[in-house]
C-alpha cells in the first residue's frame, strides 16, 4: 500500500509538471496543447491508481497534490483568455461608486480609471484591443459587461482585499482559493477518490487558476449546494443562487434539484428551486438600483457572437452529424435541442434519486454540453465540480472534448470527432453501470 500512494503522488506530481510546462515553459499555442493532452493523461492515471488507497492517504494527497496542480496556474499571466482584465476593470470601475454595466472600458468618461496594465501605451494594439483612442487588453472594449451580479460582487471584494497587488495576480490567487475550497467540500462530502477528480485536473489549473474564470466561484457555489440540498433546502437553494448569479450557467443544474419528484408527486423540491430564484433577484436588485441601463449588458450579443442565434460556430456539432443538410436551419436545432433536454429533465424528475440530485444534474448538464458543444473550455469547470460530486468519471470525456477547442490549426477540425468520442464513452458507461440515474458507482 505504501508503494502505491508513493506512485500515486508522483503521478500528481508528473500531472502538476506538465500542466507548469504548458503553462509556464512556453508562449506557443501548439506546445502549451501538447502539453495539456499530456497533463490530461497522467491525470487519468493518478485518479486511477488513487481509488485504491486508504482515505486518510487519499485525502492528504487530495489536498497537498491539488494545491501544487492548481499553483501551476500562477506561474504566467493568462494564456488562453483575456476575461479575467474585464473583470479587473469591473472591480475599479464598482469601487470608484459606478455601474459596470452603465458605461463601456472605451468610454472616454472613465479615462482616469486607466492605466498602463489595462491599458498600455502606444498605437499598436497587436495582440490587444482596439479601444478607438487607445489599446486595451480588455475584450470587447465597446460593449457593456456581460457578467451577473454575484459576478460584479467578487470582483469588488477581490479588487478591495488586493490594493497594490497586480490586478491579474489578484484574480489568480483568488481562483487557486476558489479550486481549494472546492477541494475542501468535496472531500468533506464525497470519498476522496473522488475528489481527485476536481483536484488533480488540469483544467482547473489552466481555466480556474491561470485564465482565473469566474466559473470557479460559481462552481464552488453549486457544488456546496448540491452537496447538501438533499438535507438543507433553504441553504441548497440559497447557494445556487448565488452560483447562477456568479456565471448563469450553474441555471441548467436545475432539473437535479427535482430528482424523482415526478415521481413521487414530491413538490416540496420545489422549495429550493424558489429559493434560488429569490437570491439571484435579490442580487440583482441593487444593480438594477443603481444602474440607468439594462444589467443583462451584452448578454444577447454574447449568444449570438458564439453562433447560437444562427446555428454556426461549431454549436449543435452532434446534431449536424445525424441530420440531413435541409434541417440544419436554426430553429430546427433550437428545437430539437429544447426537445431532447425536456425529456432528460423529465427523466430525471421521473427517475432520478431525491438523495442523490448532484446526479439528475450531472446527467442534464452534460446532455447540455453534448447538444449546444460550447465553444469555451472553460465552461467545463461546473461539468467537472459535478462529476467529483458524482463519482462518474465517465462525464470526464466531454470536459476533455471541450479542450479540444484549444487545438492548433492542424488540429482545428477535431473538435467535432471530440464532442462525438465523448458522447460515445458516456453512453458506454450508462450501458456498463446500467440504470444511470438510480443505481450507485
Amino acid at each position: 500500500m505504501k508503494a502505491r500512494t508513493v506512485l500515486t503522488g508522483a503521478l500528481v506530481a508528473a500531472v502538476a509538471a506538465a500542466t507548469a510546462a504548458g503553462i509556464g515553459g512556453t508562449t506557443q499555442v501548439g506546445p502549451l496543447f501538447r502539453w495539456y493532452a499530456v497533463a490530461w493523461a497522467l491525470f487519468a492515471a493518478a485518479a486511477w491508481a488513487v481509488r485504491g488507497l486508504p482515505a486518510r492517504h487519499a485525502a492528504v494527497l487530495v489536498l497537498a497534490g491539488g494545491a501544487l496542480v492548481a499553483g501551476s496556474g500562477l506561474l504566467a499571466q493568462p494564456r488562453t483568455s483575456d476575461d479575467a482584465y474585464r473583470y479587473v476593470w469591473d472591480g475599479r470601475v464598482q469601487a470608484a461608486g459606478m455601474s459596470p454595466y452603465d458605461r463601456t472600458p472605451a468610454d472616454p468618461a472613465l479615462s482616469r480609471l486607466r492605466d498602463d496594465a489595462l491599458f498600455p501605451p502606444g498605437g499598436d494594439c497587436t495582440g490587444m484591443w482596439d479601444a478607438g483612442d487607445t489599446c486595451t487588453r480588455i475584450n470587447r472594449p465597446f460593449v457593456h459587461t456581460v457578467y451577473p451580479p454575484v459576478a460584479e460582487g467578487y470582483f469588488l471584494l477581490v479588487h478591495a482585499l488586493s490594493p497594490g497587488v497586480d490586478g491579474i495576480t489578484a484574480f489568480q490567487a483568488a481562483g487557486w482559493l476558489l479550486a481549494m475550497g472546492t477541494s475542501v467540500v468535496l472531500l468533506r462530502t464525497r470519498r476522496p477518490a473522488w475528489a481527485a477528480l476536481w483536484a488533480w485536473c488540469p483544467a482547473v489549473a489552466l481555466e480556474a487558476v491561470n485564465n482565473a474564470h469566474v466559473d470557479a466561484l460559481a462552481t464552488l457555489l453549486t457544488v456546496a449546494a448540491f452537496a447538501i440540498v438533499a438535507r438543507r433546502a433553504v441553504a441548497g437553494g440559497a447557494l445556487l443562487g448565488a452560483g447562477i448569479g456568479a456565471k448563469l450557467l450553474p441555471a441548467v443544474t436545475i432539473p437535479g434539484l427535482l430528482s424523482g419528484a415526478l415521481r413521487e408527486r414530491r413538490w416540496r423540491a420545489l422549495l429550493p428551486v424558489g429559493v434560488a430564484l429569490a437570491v439571484l433577484v435579490a442580487a440583482y436588485l441593487p444593480y438594477v438600483l443603481l444602474s440607468r441601463g439594462s444589467v443583462l449588458g451584452y448578454l444577447g450579443g454574447y449568444a449570438d457572437e458564439e453562433g447560437y442565434e444562427d446555428g454556426g460556430g461549431g454549436r449543435f456539432a452532434l446534431l449536424r452529424l445525424l441530420l440531413p443538410a435541409a434541417w440544419e436551419a436554426p430553429a430546427v436545432l433550437f428545437a430539437l435541442t429544447a426537445a431532447a433536454l425536456l425529456a432528460v429533465a423529465a427523466a430525471v424528475g421521473l427517475r432520478g434519486d431525491p438523495a442523490r440530485p448532484w446526479r439528475g444534474a450531472l446527467v442534464f448538464t452534460a446532455t447540455a454540453f453534448l447538444l449546444l458543444t460550447p465553444g469555451y473550455a472553460w465552461y467545463a469547470l461546473l461539468l467537472i465540480g459535478l462529476v467529483a460530486l458524482d463519482g462518474r468519471w465517465e462525464w470526464l470525456a466531454v470536459a476533455v472534448a471541450s479542450a479540444v477547442t484549444y487545438a492548433p490549426g492542424e488540429y482545428a477540425h477535431v473538435e467535432t470527432a471530440a464532442y462525438t468520442l465523448s458522447a460515445v464513452v458516456v453512453v458506454t458507461g450508462a450501458l456498463v453501470r446500467g440504470r444511470y440515474l438510480t443505481r450507485a458507482p
